[in-house]
């Protein structure tokens, strides 16, 4: 039986992945902070180890004797008085990661990074691996991403056995801090007046997971692999959601320039109020464009086939009602 440890247990994709880990018969550990969210994981009997990833006291601790690390912590927010912290625990926290795994002869690392660490294009194209970071450095959960890839890499240039997963969107179950479920609350709440052109891709959490486990048996050293679901527009995702929850579907087109304009308002109350608001300069740093993504390399070299976002939704919904967070 290998041994895995599974750093930011309490996140969406962490903590299923755990329970995935767990009907397969795998000895898992949760590596996780004291403060985090613990909801995700108050039904999984788990071994929890905690500390901090920028602590390599207590990352060593939880590293020695395992086989495989998820890598999966990471702060992911878009406020910029976040930078900071932000670059410390996704960069500097995930170099302790590939340090230590090098240290103690880990046999293989995966990298939960972010289709964020990938460029976009303005040719109509959809986005692959190769497609080169071309982003505003400014763009803190983006530029940290992309950065925290360049520390896997270096990792594998000192032996390291380490992929790279790069998942789009998330939606699913035991998502305790919001992020890709935010665009299900947000609908069932009715508090979505309007769409605006462009585009993006969403996945299901379970077929990020399955592309986890793929990443982990049949990940190439150094290589990225994009772990995505559909490719939609904003208004055809707002519908889907709409659909499958029987609400109201957005029917109004915002221009592009309101949306930034609302967004450099948000930021200056933001500030001012020493409180993240619901929408940001960075957050919205892609709107207009059509963000989707290609799945050929990771189908083809993983046989990673996404499955319904439509239950995917549901079940998002579920479990946000079940604890009360709609």
């Amino acid at each position: 039986m290998k041994t895995v440890l599974v750093t930011g247990a309490t996140g969406c994709i962490g903590s299923n992945l755990i329970v995935k880990l767990l009907e397969e018969g795998y000895d898992v550990r949760g590596f996780h902070r004291s403060n985090s969210n613990p909801l995700a994981l108050r039904d999984v009997a788990l071994k929890r180890t905690i500390g901090d990833v920028r602590d390599k006291t207590s990352l060593r601790a939880a590293i020695k004797g395992c086989d495989i690390i998820f890598h999966t912590a990471a702060i992911v927010s878009f406020w910029r008085p976040m930078r900071e912290e932000q670059l410390d625990v996704n960069v500097n926290g995930t170099r302790n990661v590939v340090d230590l795994c090098v240290e103690l002869g880990v046999q293989k690392l995966v990298h939960t990074s972010s289709v964020a660490a990938l460029g976009y294009r303005t040719d109509g194209g959809l986005i692959d691996e190769q497609t080169p970071f071309n982003w505003d450095e400014r763009i803190t959960y983006k530029y940290s991403k992309r950065l925290a890839e360049l520390e896997i890499l270096r990792g594998v240039e000192r032996g390291l056995n380490a992929s790279i997963v790069n998942p789009t969107v998330v939606i699913g179950p035991r998502d305790p801090y919001v992020h890709g479920g935010q665009i299900v609350r947000d609908i069932s709440r009715q508090r979505v007046p309007a769409y605006v052109k462009g585009g993006m891709n969403i996945v299901s959490v379970h077929d990020v997971v399955t592309g986890h486990l793929a990443a982990a048996l049949r990940g190439r050293p150094g290589e990225r692999y994009i772990l995505g679901g559909v490719n939609l527009t904003h208004r055809d995702v707002f519908a889907l959601v709409a659909k499958v929850l029987h609400a109201r579907t957005p029917r109004i087109k915002a221009p592009v320039w309101a949306v930034r304009a609302i967004a450099r308002a948000c930021d200056v109350i933001g500030t001012m109020s020493h409180k993240q608001p619901w929408i940001t300069s960075e957050l919205i740093s892609g709107v207009g464009m059509n963000n989707w993504y290609s799945i050929e390399k990771a189908n083809r070299e993983l046989g990673y086939e996404p499955t319904s976002i439509e239950q995917a939704i549901r079940e998002a919904f579920e479990w946000y009602a079940e604890h009360n967070m709609i």
